[in-house]
């Protein structure tokens, strides 16, 4: 996701979007461990939507 589309998500979306992600992230760790991924990208991609997602609640927060 892009920060501007994590932007115009409400909070509740956004935690929601959040805990989604974790859970697919999660899996495809799991899946790398066990045979390699035919694109392991995909494992940088969802860190870093992560990241955003986290990112952007704390500022929520914070304010």
């Amino acid at each position: 996701m892009k920060q501007s589309e994590i932007k115009q998500l409400s909070t509740a979306e956004l935690q929601e979007k959040l805990s989604e992600t974790k859970k697919s992230y999660t899996d495809l760790k799991m899946a790398h461990t066990i045979s390699p991924l035919d694109n392991p990208i995909q494992l940088r991609v969802a860190r870093r939507a992560l990241a955003r997602m986290a990112t952007e609640l704390t500022k929520r927060d914070v304010q």
